[in-house]
Formats: C-alpha cells, sequence, structure tokens
C-alpha cells in the first residue's frame, strides 16, 4: 500500500511504454514474468510495460476475498480441472476464462507522479473510454474500483504495489461465457453478475480492436509518446516459482 507520494516525480513524457500483445497465457506464467518485470522497472524507472492477455479457465482470490464469494463445490473445481489461486493483489475473486482482456501494468508510479488511488482512478478511466468507443457508458464510484454498465460490473479490478512499481491491474469481460459468473461473485457481497461488452452490445465484438483500443487509451490516459509493441516473449514459455499459492486440495 502506497502511504504518499515521493517529492521528486517525473512524468511520463520521457518513459518508454512496452505493450505486449499476446494470446491465452498460463496464469502461473503470467505471474511469474511479471515479478520479473517488477525488477526490471524497479531498476530502470524510464520503462513501463503493459501485457494484455487472457487466461485458461481458473479463479484468483485477492486480499478482499474469501471462499464465500465462491458458490463451486470443491469436486465440481476439480472435476472442471479449475484451479484456485490465493494472490497478493487487492481486490476479492475474479473468474478468469477465455473471452476476457486481462490487462497487467507494470508502472513505475512514484516516476510518473501517481498515488495508489490516482492510478486505479486513471485504470478505470482507460477502462471506461474503450467502452465509450464501442458507444457503451461505463459507470464508476469513487469507492469501488470497478466499472459498472446499467448496474452491473463488466470490469473487475485488483493491483500490487512493491517498491513503488505497480503491477496485476484488471480484467474486462469482451465477450465470455457468462454462466459461471452466475456461481461467483467477483464484484462482492452483494454485486449483481458481471456482464460483458458483447452481451451489452447484442453482438460480435473484435478482440484484436479491444486490445487496440485499450493499448492506445492506456497510452493517451497515462502520457506515454513512446510505445513499442510485442506479441510474445520468451519468459512466457519457462516454469519457474511464484507467489500465488494453490487452495487446497489442488
Amino acid at each position: 500500500m502506497i502511504a504518499e507520494l515521493p517529492a521528486a516525480a517525473l512524468s511520463a513524457a520521457d518513459t518508454s511504454l512496452q505493450a505486449y500483445l499476446l494470446g491465452s497465457v498460463d496464469f502461473e506464467a503470467a505471474l511469474n514474468w511479471q515479478r520479473r518485470l517488477v525488477f526490471q522497472v524497479s531498476g530502470d524507472r524510464r520503462s513501463a510495460c503493459l501485457m494484455l492477455c487472457e487466461h485458461p479457465p481458473s479463479i484468483t482470490i485477492g486480499r478482499q476475498g474469501s471462499w464465500g464469494q465462491l458458490r463451486f463445490e470443491l469436486d465440481e473445481l476439480e472435476t472442471r480441472r479449475w484451479p484456485v489461486r490465493w494472490v497478493n493483489r487487492g481486490g476479492g475473486c475474479q473468474l478468469h476464462v477465455p473471452g476476457q482482456l486481462t490487462a497487467y501494468a507494470i508502472l513505475p508510479l512514484d516516476r510518473l507522479g501517481l498515488g495508489l488511488q490516482a492510478y486505479l482512478e486513471r485504470l478505470q478511466q482507460v477502462v471506461a473510454d474503450v467502452l465509450a468507443d464501442f458507444s457503451i457508458t461505463g459507470e464508476r464510484a469513487p469507492d469501488r474500483p470497478g466499472v459498472w454498465v446499467g448496474g452491473r460490473p463488466i470490469a473487475s479490478f485488483g493491483v500490487a504495489v512493491r517498491d513503488w512499481v505497480s503491477y496485476y491491474g484488471c480484467v474486462l469481460n469482451v465477450a465470455p461465457d457468462l454462466l459461471p459468473f452466475r456461481r461467483i461473485s467477483c464484484g462482492g457481497p452483494g454485486e449483481p453478475q458481471m456482464t460483458s461488452l458483447a452481451c451489452v452490445r447484442h453482438g460480435a465484438v473484435r478482440p484484436a480492436m479491444v486490445r487496440e483500443r485499450f493499448v492506445e487509451h492506456f497510452a493517451a490516459r497515462f502520457g506515454f509518446s513512446r510505445i513499442s509493441v510485442f506479441f510474445d516473449h520468451p519468459a512466457l514459455n519457462k516454469k519457474a516459482p511464484s507467489d500465488a499459492v494453490a487452495a487446497s486440495p489442488f
């Protein structure tokens, strides 16, 4: 958690953004890569990274989450082969399935002059900007880190910060199967079931266009003028330990 911003904060004008537009990435591989990127950005605060991908079916539980948000029996999760992971990000439960856009942002917040709340608000605005490109109005609330459409959450947020470098980020439902979301409370107690961009538009949405718009709005909102785009990275093909903890009995 960030208490206060250091006095010597610089702008993003001299910071280069590396954007990785990926397909399906195993959650453990993505988490391990984020840890490496945090180390990289901590050592060179003129760099920043944005990873866009989706994950095979799995469930993660953040610092504000609990088993009570899941309405699945353990044997059913085992049959589905859906791993459950406790992770060190903020937020509650998140169901990861194909058809989502998962955005992990590794940013030097001190160099960008951002505290945690300002960073979250700017990240929420990026999602709202993307939705606006599809003629959808994203609703935000100052006390809840999420984006809603018609009273239903469409994107969930959960971030972590180490040495003033952010990681994790947000998940935007583009066109996933919404049936499993009836049995998990991603937005917290009492929140309605998540919706999706395709559901709100009543039609197909091109994921590539959503990724492209996300990168454009992200760069604009955070002030990056130099962007390098990549479509793969060797680190994603290697297995290594992570700080995610598998939930028993998996």
